[in-house]
């Protein structure tokens, strides 16, 4: 039972390419630490990349990581996975990892990251970009690691 006293974590999607460069990796990496200081649950479709890199930073930051699979077969997440979730929905399964997310940070990505950009801003869930599509004003847009933890703070201070 939930209690007024009792609040629930703040729940961060970081989405973007399943592979990436070494420096992209980074970055998810410090976004992924920035989440497990915030006391914030990360959430992310599980895979290899960007998705990797943030679960990795939020887990050995002492945070809890939750990935959205795109398949059945939880072994296909990547290792830095608390709570594998598998949906067997293919693409669909981004609709979910949006939905259970009350801000995005969307790190490079290809069609898939520019899908769930697109939810996201359906939805009206706060987006903020890291060198990713440039589809819309409302994507809070960052250049540095400073930015994005400036614009996750702001952010927070409204969820």
């Amino acid at each position: 039972m939930v209690t007024d006293t009792m609040k629930r974590p703040v729940r961060i999607g970081v989405i973007g390419a399943a592979t990436c460069p070494p420096d992209v990796y980074q970055t998810a990496y410090e976004i992924g630490r920035f989440i497990a200081e915030h006391k914030a649950l990360l959430i992310t479709g599980g895979l290899g990349g960007v998705m990797e890199g943030a679960s990795k930073g939020t887990y050995e930051n002492g945070g809890i990581t939750v990935g959205i699979l795109p398949t059945r077969d939880v072994s296909c997440s990547n290792p830095y996975v608390m709570i594998p979730i598998p949906t067997g929905l293919g693409h669909a399964r981004n609709v979910i990892v949006v939905q259970s997310s009350d801000l995005i940070i969307a790190v490079t990505g290809g069609m898939g990251t520019l899908s769930e950009i697109a939810i996201a801003l359906k939805l009206e869930i706060p987006v903020i970009g890291y060198k990713t599509w440039a589809v819309d004003p409302k994507i809070r847009r960052a250049n540095s690691l400073e930015i994005i933890e400036h614009l996750m703070n702001e952010e927070l201070k409204d969820i």
